[in-house]
Parts: C-alpha cells; structure tokens; sequence
C-alpha cells in the first residue's frame, strides 16, 4: 500500500501527489502574483499550458481506458503521460515566441495542437463520458467539412492541421477564458470546499441541518434538504454533494418513513440545487461573470431569489409528503442548535471573510477564496469540531485531493475551449443563432421551450461548469439574440442544464442517490423530477418576470416573488395531495391549476391582476382547508369520526 492508500505502485502514487500538489501551489503562487513580484513576465497562456500539462498527465496516471482508477499503469498509458506533459511544459516555457510564429503556422505548434487535442479528447471520454466526447467530436468533424456543408450552417475551410493548430493552441480556443476560470479561479473554490471539509465543515452543516429541522414533521429530509442546501453551492458537483450528504441523510430518511424513491429522490434534488445556489454556484457563477462581462456580485444577487424558491418547492413537498405519508421527526437523538453552533461556530469566520472580501471590499473571487482559505487554515488549526481538526498531515491530503478532484473540470472546461474555437474560426456560433432565431419568428416561448429540451439533452453526464460553458457558447447567444436580457438567458440554460442531473435517462445525481438506497435508478429519476418540478418552471418564470432576478421596483420585486412562491407552493399541494388534511381529485385539480395561473409568467396573455387574484384563490383555499382540518380534528377529540372527504 502506497502512503496515498490506494493498491498503485509507490512511485506512481508519489507522481501523481507532487503534480496535484504543484497544481495547487502554482494557482496559490499565480494569484498572489509572485511571478510579477520576483521580476518573472509570465503569460495567463504559458500558466494554463502548465496546469493543463500536469491535469493531463494525472489523468493518464491514474485513469485506465475506461476511466477506472487502475492500480498500475501500462505502457500506452505512461507514454501518453510523458508526452503530454513533455509537450505541455515546451508550450508553457516558450509559448511567447510561439505566440508571435504562429502566423507562420512552425511545426512545433502542429506538435503542440496535435497533443492536446488528442490527449484532451481521450480524456474526456474516459472521465467525462462518451456524451461529452460525442458532441465534440461532431464539431471537430464539422470544423473539417464545413465548407462543404449546405444552406446557413456553411463555414471556413480549414484543413486537418490548421484545425489542430487553431484548437489546440489558439488563446481563442483551448487557452480560452474557460479553462482561465479553472485554473485560476474555480481551483481556489475547489481548495476552499476541500479546507472546510477535511476541518469537520461537512459534518457541521449536516448537524445544524439537524439540529434545526430535524425534530419537526419529516424532519430526516428537511435534514437533507438543508444540508445540501447550506454546502451544495461549495462542493461543484451535484453527484458528490449526493455521495457526500447521501449517506448520511438518505438512511435517515428511510428510518423516518419515506420511500426509497422518495429518499433518493429528495436527496438528489436537494443536491442539485446546491450548484445553483449563490454564493459560489458550483464555480459557475464566476464563469457566469466572465462570459457577460459583469461582476460576480451582480451574478450571486441575481441567481438568490431563484434559488431560495427552488428550495421553497423541495421544502414544501418534503413537509407534505410527511404530512399525508403520517412520517415522524427524526431520531430523537438530534442535536440542538445551541450545541452544534457552541462546538462549530469558528465555521462562520472563513464564510465572513469570503462573503465580506466578495460584496464588502469588492475584491475578486479568487482573492477572495484565497483570503477565506487562509481563514479556514487558522481556524481549523486552532480549533476541531467533533474529532475533525485540520492538521498538516490534513492539509497535505487536501492539496492533493484538491489537484486530482480538479482534473475532470479541466478536462471539460479544455474541451469546451475546442467548441468555443471552432464557433468562432468556422462563423458557426453566428450561423447557429440565426438558424434557431429564423426557425422559431418570434414566439419566444417555443424558442425558450427547444433551448430547454437542448440544455438537458447536452447537459447529461456532465459536471455543473462543463455543462454551462457548453450551453453558454451553443444556446445562450439565441436566447439574448431573441431580445431576453442576458442574465436571464444565461441562468436559464444553467437550470435546464441542471436538470439533466434529475432527467432520465441519464439523471447522474439521482443515479448516484440509488446506488445509496438500492432501488430503480429510473425509478429515482422520475421522482425527482416530481420532487424538483418547480426547477423546471421557475427559468420561464424568471425570463417572463426579471423581477424575480432583482431587476425592478421593491413592489414589483416582493409582488413577483410572492406569486412565484404561492403558485409553486399551491402546485406542490395539488401533486402532493396533501394539505393539512388528505385531498380529493378535484380539490388538488383546482390548487394545480390556480398555482400555475398565479405565476407571473409575463409573456403569456394574463394580466397581473389574474395572477393576483389566482394567487388569492389558492391562499383561500389553503386557510379554508386548515380550518376544516381543525375542525375535523376537534370532532374526533369529541368522539366523532373526522370527515375526509374532498
């Protein structure tokens, strides 16, 4: 056994630890600018040639062809690993002279292109699947014939070796702004997530998920929902936030009552709305700002209400489920908040310094997550939490688990760059917009409703920044060409893109939720999207009402918020079937349909004051339901039977 724990060979296992430690160290060592501060010019290029030299080369290491960690490395494998990373450190040592040769297209730059593109293809068919792989190889393909190709979708010609040139060299394509935002700015979030939890943060949350919801009605999955809630934003991955909570919370769950579709299911969703959960989106948020030119800050603000009404939906259904279901709190062994924040409260000082250094002193994210990283080590050094205590033995682990846990995304993020290349040197991105704009006219809903279908037929399999810089070179541009405002756009094919982590037939959250509780994974699936179906409204209702993202009048902001909320909350009532008391067919019928009409969807032939007034219906109908509840409950006390009937 190495000292890394796994069945590899000693050195391979020390290889891999040194290169992801480096990844770390020279992202920290980037972002303090100490190239600049020692006299060294070095280019953001020649920066993300190296960290993409050392990702590749750990996932040639570690990876075998069908993407399983291996315990030895054949011969094919060490060779493309020497390569890559031979090739990747020529590029990152003498990228400026090749940058200033390239109009004469040297071989060296063939060399490179060639490389990186294979290497990064194949590597994102072992890590990223074969979803991912397929839908760039289609647009290297097309990159080929596209002059040949007929009608609007024509492009530039470019040969075989002027593509691998352009893809895998050019600073508009492969060493692009996404893989920028990677390297620099998602690997410090990633190493702030991993800090928090090696010192107890992960164990914290889910107790204070606990100890605050779980000795009310369902508690166990309020405890899920919570708790993902609180660090799914941090962990960049809707399928290891599920891993992570689900093996607490999805046990608890099933111990509490609910089904094991049901246990999935709201663990799933509960998890996936944590990448869309500010302040840190799973790292999508940063990209968000860097693809619309705005600050971080405007991004976070926007993404907040929509976020917290995801959650309103989840909560309710969870609460209803327990209601109708008869489902009790949680073991009775719960923590209380009082204990849990007494034992854990030094968590709050990296999250104030994060959230203070972000909206307070307006630095940059990666400052920022610098500065709340740095926080963590100082507290988690001085103080533990229930056994955890960072430690350097810890802190080694988490550089190392920081470097290997970011070669996926810099896989993706690489490969979204050939994309984003191959749009732009091919005239494809242009040709795509008007093709989709021109099919639709002008009825913006179909438009919205095939960019939805699209978001989660490519959004399947892959991780939450991979998916939104796919969407946001292939989708987004349509949606703000069709006159909806770009940060609407934009976080709308985020959600849809997400939602393929709870869609069948490739639900990868919900999957991961059903090996935990080994029911049917299509089972799973179409649960959760029973569970999360407000997640698939509310983007139309925020392209409708951009209230709903801030952007408006106090009025018109709480106004679009409340009918939001009620209309999500009567919808989930109808599906439940639940409501204080058991509901009839034509009860749940009517709640449904009042909640649907209460929302503010703006570009459907309704005026404000139908959705108000649906809005009322449903509110009267909740208070005349409880009422009778109330009723019926003192009949019994009194020794008559309760009447349930709808």
């Amino acid at each position: 056994m190495s000292a890394l724990g796994s069945s590899r060979p000693v050195p391979v296992d020390w290889i891999v630890a040194i290169l992801a430690s480096t990844m770390c160290v020279a992202c920290i060592l980037w972002n303090i600018e100490a190239p600049t501060r020692m006299g060294v010019a070095i280019l953001t290029q020649q920066y993300m040639a190296f960290q993409l030299g050392l990702a590749l080369t750990i996932a040639y290491l570690r990876f075998n062809r069908k993407g399983e960690e291996t315990a030895r490395v054949g011969w094919v494998d060490g060779l493309i690993a020497l390569t890559a990373f031979a090739v990747l450190m020529y590029a990152a040592a003498d990228f400026s002279w090749l940058l200033k040769e390239q109009a004469y297209r040297p071989w060296q730059i063939t060399v490179i292109g060639t490389v990186v593109t294979v290497a990064v293809m194949e590597g994102i068919r072992r890590r990223a699947g074969w979803m991912l792989f397929g839908i760039v190889a289609v647009f290297l393909v097309y990159a080929l014939v596209a002059d040949k190709v007929p009608g609007r979708l024509i492009g530039k010609e470019l040969s075989p070796v002027r593509l691998v040139q352009y893809v895998g060299f050019d600073p508009s394509a492969v060493f692009s702004m996404p893989l920028a935002v990677g390297t620099i700015i998602v690997l410090l979030f990633v190493f702030f997530g991993r800090l928090l939890f090696a010192a107890g943060g992960g164990t914290f949350f889910t107790d204070l998920a606990m100890a605050a919801t779980g000795r009310t009605r369902g508690g166990s999955a309020k405890i899920s929902v919570v708790g993902s809630a609180l660090f799914g934003s941090i962990s960049g991955s809707a399928v290891s936030n599920v891993v992570t909570t689900g093996v607490v919370t999805i046990p608890l769950m099933e111990r509490g009552g609910y089904s094991k579709k049901d246990a999935g299911a709201i663990e799933a969703v509960a998890s996936t709305g944590g990448q869309l959960t500010p302040p840190i989106m799973g790292a999508a948020a940063f990209l968000m700002a860097e693809f619309l030119d705005i600050s971080y800050m405007v991004v976070a603000s926007a993404a907040l209400v929509p976020a917290l009404l995801y959650y309103l939906g989840v909560f309710v259904q969870v609460d209803l489920i327990a209601g109708r279901d008869r489902i009790r709190a949680a073991d009775d062994e719960v923590l209380t908040t009082t204990r849990v924040l007494a034992d854990g409260w030094h968590f709050a000082v990296p999250f104030a310094v994060l959230l203070g250094a972000l909206f307070w002193w307006r630095m940059d994210p990666e400052d920022s997550a610098l500065l709340a990283s740095i926080a963590i080590v100082l507290v988690g050094f001085l103080r533990g939490y229930r056994g955890q205590r960072l430690t350097l033995r810890t802190l080694g682990r988490v550089f190392v688990e920081t470097g290997t846990g970011m070669v996926d995304l810099i896989l993706v993020v690489a490969a979204a760059g050939f994309v984003i290349g191959i749009l732009n040197v091919t005239g494809l991105g242009f040709a795509l917009t008007l093709v989709l704009v021109d099919t639709v006219g002008s009825n913006v809903i179909l438009l919205l409703g095939i960019s939805a279908v699209i978001c989660v037929i490519l959004g399947m399999g892959m991780p939450t920044s991979g998916v939104y810089v796919l969407l946001a070179a292939l989708v987004a541009p349509s949606l703000v060409e069709a006159g909806i405002q770009p940060i609407a756009a934009h976080l709308f094919i985020l959600y849809f893109g997400m939602m393929s982590m709870i869609t069948p037939p490739v639900a990868l959250a919900a999957f991961a939720a059903a090996t935990i509780t080994k029911s049917d994974p299509l089972g799973t699936g179409l649960a959760a999207m029973r569970v999360g179906w407000a997640a698939f409204i509310l983007p139309f209702v925020f392209v409708a009402s951009p209230a709903l993202l801030l952007d408006g009048t106090p009025v018109e902001i709480a106004l679009t918020t409340l009918l939001t909320g009620v209309g999500i909350t009567a919808v989930t009532s109808g599906i439940v079937g639940f409501w204080s008391r058991d509901l009839g067919p034509l009860v749940r019928l009517v709640l449904v349909l009042a909640g649907l009409v209460a929302l503010p969807l703006g570009f459907l032939p309704a005026l404000e004051e139908l959705h108000i007034a649906a809005a009322l219906l449903a509110i009267l109908m909740a208070i005349a339901l409880k009422l009778q509840s109330a009723r019926g409950l003192r009949e019994t006390v009194g020794g008559r039977p309760e009447n349930t009937s709808a």
